[in-house]
C-alpha cells in the first residue's frame, strides 16, 4: 500500500487569556524547527499562530487550538483554530489587509493566509469559525488535503480512547477508525492496537482488515471498528463496520448512511461484510465516533462539503461533540 500515518495524539489548547499566545506560538514554532524549517519559514508560522491565537482570545466564545504534524505528511505543520464566537457575514472581505471586525479572526486573516503555504476558512455568522491553516518549509512538497481526522478525549483525560490511520495510494484513500470501549489508558490501548493490525493488513480488502483487528483485539477490552477504502477514479466507497461507528457520504441535499454490523471488535460479532456505495461528485465521506451525536445536519452548514477535510472535521467536531465521550471524526474528499 501507499504512505501509512496513524493518528498522533492530538492536544487541544483552549485560547482564553493572553497568557496562551506565546505558549501556541512556542510550540508552533518548535514542532517547525524539528521538522527543519529555516529561520524565514519558522517566522512566518510565528506570526501567524499568534495572529490567530490572538484573535481567538479577543473575540472568540471557546475558542480552541490544535497544533500538530499534517495527517497526510509529517513534515509539514498544521494549525487548527475553532470556535463559537460571531462568526463572520463576509469571509472574502475579512481576507482583505487591514480590514477589521469584531467577527473572530477578521483582523490580521488577510496576513495569515499570505503567510500560510495553504489555508481555509468557514465561518457561519452566529455559529463560530473554522481556520485552517498549514505550513511547509521552501521547496518542500504540500500534503494532497484529500483527508483528515481529528481527535479529543473525554473532559480533561490526557489521552483519547479512539483513533484513526490513514492509508493514500494513488487516488485511493483507506481510514480505519477505532472507538476503543470505554474512555482512559484501556481503550487507547485498544484503539492503539487497533492502528498497529490496520497497518499490517491496509493492502486488504475492507472486510478482511476488519477480520484481522477483530481477531487481534481479543486480549484487548476491544471496541467499535470501521474501515472505508474510497476510490476517488472510481467514485465509489468499499465499507465494513463493526460496532457502533457511524459512517455517511455527506453532500449538499443531505446524507446516506453506511451499515455496521452489530458486536464489539475483539469478543463479539455477527458475520462481518462489506458494502459498496457510490460517492456522488462534490460529496464527501464521514466516519466518527459516538462521542459525536448523530443528529448534524450537513444542510446546515452551507458550502461546507466543498471544503478542506479538516475544515469538515472541525466543523463537526464542534457542532456535534459530546464532552461525554471520546471523539473522534475523519473526514474524506473523494479525488479522481
Amino acid at each position: 500500500m501507499g504512505s501509512l500515518i496513524h493518528s498522533q495524539r492530538d492536544v487541544w489548547v483552549r485560547a482564553e487569556d493572553a497568557s496562551t499566545i506565546g505558549a501556541l506560538r512556542r510550540t508552533a514554532v518548535t514542532l517547525a524547527e524539528v521538522r527543519g524549517f529555516g529561520e524565514e519559514d519558522t517566522g512566518r508560522v510565528a506570526v501567524a499562530v499568534s495572529e490567530a491565537a490572538s484573535n481567538l482570545v479577543k473575540h472568540a466564545t471557546e475558542g480552541i487550538m490544535l497544533i500538530r504534524p499534517h495527517p497526510e505528511l509529517d513534515s509539514a505543520v498544521e494549525v487548527l483554530a475553532i470556535d463559537r464566537g460571531p462568526g463572520m457575514r463576509d469571509v472574502s472581505r475579512a481576507l482583505r489587509d487591514g480590514y477589521s471586525t469584531t467577527g473572530t479572526l477578521g483582523i490580521g486573516l488577510g496576513g495569515i493566509a499570505r503567510m500560510a503555504s495553504g489555508y481555509e476558512v468557514h465561518s457561519i455568522p452566529d455559529r463560530g469559525t473554522v481556520l485552517d491553516m498549514y505550513f511547509v518549509a521552501q521547496g518542500a512538497p504540500r500534503p494532497p488535503s484529500r483527508v483528515s481526522g481529528l481527535t479529543r478525549p473525554i473532559g480533561e483525560e490526557t489521552v483519547c480512547g479512539d483513533a484513526f490511520v490513514i492509508s493514500e495510494e494513488g487516488t485511493t484513500t483507506t481510514v480505519m477508525l477505532c472507538d476503543g470501549l470505554g474512555h482512559g489508558p484501556a481503550a487507547a490501548q485498544a484503539s492503539q492496537e487497533a492502528v498497529r493490525l490496520f497497518l499490517r493488513h491496509a493492502d486488504l480488502a475492507p472486510v478482511t482488515a476488519l477480520e484481522r483487528i477483530h481477531t487481534g483485539l481479543g486480549h484487548t477490552r476491544g471496541g467499535a471498528v470501521a474501515v472505508a477504502r474510497v476510490d476517488g477514479a472510481a467514485g465509489t466507497v468499499s465499507f465494513a463496520g463493526l460496532g457502533n461507528v457511524s459512517a455517511w457520504i455527506a453532500h449538499n441535499d443531505g446524507r446516506q448512511g453506511m451499515i455496521s454490523v452489530p458486536g464489539i471488535a475483539g469478543h463479539k460479532a455477527r458475520t462481518l461484510r462489506q458494502y459498496e456505495y457510490a460517492v456522488p461528485p462534490h460529496s464527501v465521506v464521514l466516519l466518527h465516533s459516538d462521542g459525536l451525536s448523530e443528529r448534524w445536519d450537513i444542510t446546515s452548514y452551507p458550502g461546507l462539503v466543498t471544503r478542506l477535510p479538516s475544515i469538515v472535521a472541525g466543523t463537526l467536531l464542534r457542532e456535534a461533540g459530546t464532552r461525554r465521550d471520546d471523539a473522534c471524526v475523519v473526514a474524506v474528499r473523494p479525488s479522481a
